[in-house]
């Protein structure tokens, strides 16, 4: 998607790690414009799958979810890292390890929120490692739910998350894909 494309080029920082730092328009102050034109675009590469949920992790990645939610029309559930009072019942969890953060989180959902006749899109702001997509695919299948694919905004195509979950048989549709960054810029991937 060019137009992401380019506001990544415009605003995007390459920090150490190596982290991309989009926090201008994405995880931290959100363009919310640009929000509803990722979730719409990652919305049409699935509108076609039935899906009758979308998956995410907090927190990053319930914008873009809610946007592509609203653009197909079905709720969003987002796992989340902290099990608060206000969670009850049964539950889903697993173990997700954060790329940027750099420590393991217990996600969870409850079950009453993800059935087994449930088509869930997994919807997320980046794929790294791929660990938070791994966590939300074991989520779904605890609930025996069918996983229709995964919508990503931003994807470090120089590690390995997405190359492993389309090896596994996961769609995996990704709106930019960096082959590398350092110092002297950002390479995407031709689409």
């Amino acid at each position: 998607m060019k137009a992401l494309e380019d506001k990544i080029r415009a605003e995007g920082k390459i920090l150490p790690g190596p982290v991309l730092k989009v926090s201008s328009f994405l995880n931290h102050q959100m363009d919310s414009d640009f929000i509803m034109e990722l979730g719409r675009a990652l919305a049409e590469r699935f509108r076609e799958d039935g899906a009758t949920k979308i998956l995410t992790i907090e927190s990053s990645g319930i914008a873009i979810a809610v946007a592509a939610g609203a653009a197909l029309h079905v709720p969003v559930l987002f796992a989340k890292k902290h099990r608060t009072s206000n969670v009850s019942g049964m539950l889903y969890q697993t173990l997700v390890h954060s790329y940027t953060h750099g420590t393991d989180y217990t996600v969870v959902v409850e079950r009453e929120y993800l059935k087994a006749d449930d088509r869930v899109l997994i919807i997320d702001d980046f794929l790294a490692n791929g660990k938070a997509v791994e966590g939300l695919l074991d989520l779904a299948s605890q609930a025996g739910a069918k996983v229709v694919g995964a919508g990503i905004v931003i994807e470090k195509g120089f590690q390995e998350g997405g190359e492993k979950l389309r090896a596994d048989g996961l769609r995996v549709e990704s709106l930019a894909i960096i082959d590398s960054m350092d110092e002297n810029g950002i390479v995407f991937r031709e689409s």
